[in-house]
């Protein structure tokens, strides 16, 4: 009953949108991205690795690159709704996948008493059995 009732409300702000329909299925993803089309692509797998590359008419681009060993550096990008190039480069290896790009979030600094704090415990470690 409340499904139903749930979907009615979403079927009804859709209609009643001043935006109008489109904008509501923009939101849920069938924007001018539908209609995009391949540029380019290549995919070159072989024993010793892979390459792999796409690109797309509505500015989406990928490349990745792996070896025997299963580490991968690859990198895409992309277009925001907001006109943002959104770029992100990543390596994937026995250490984990390492993304790196300009618009992830970092962590704040360490506090100058936290960072002082864990100098003193580096240099004076527990005795042995405490």
């Amino acid at each position: 009953m409340h499904l139903q009732l749930l979907v009615c409300t979403i079927l009804g702000l859709a209609v009643a949108s001043p935006l109008g329909p489109g904008a509501i299925r923009s939101v849920l993803g069938g924007g001018g991205d539908v209609h995009a089309e391949v540029l380019g692509r290549s995919d070159d797998v072989r024993a010793d690795g892979f390459d792999a590359s796409l690109e797309t008419s509505n500015s989406i681009s990928q490349s990745a690159s792996g070896d025997v060993h299963g580490n991968i550096h690859g990198q895409f990008s992309w277009v925001s709704p907001e006109g943002v190039h959104v770029a992100l480069s990543y390596v994937a290896n026995e250490n984990g996948y390492q993304p790196s790009s300009d618009l992830l979030p970092t962590p704040p600094p360490i506090p100058v008493e936290i960072q002082r704090s864990l100098e003193y415990l580096a240099a004076h470690p527990a005795a042995p059995g405490h």
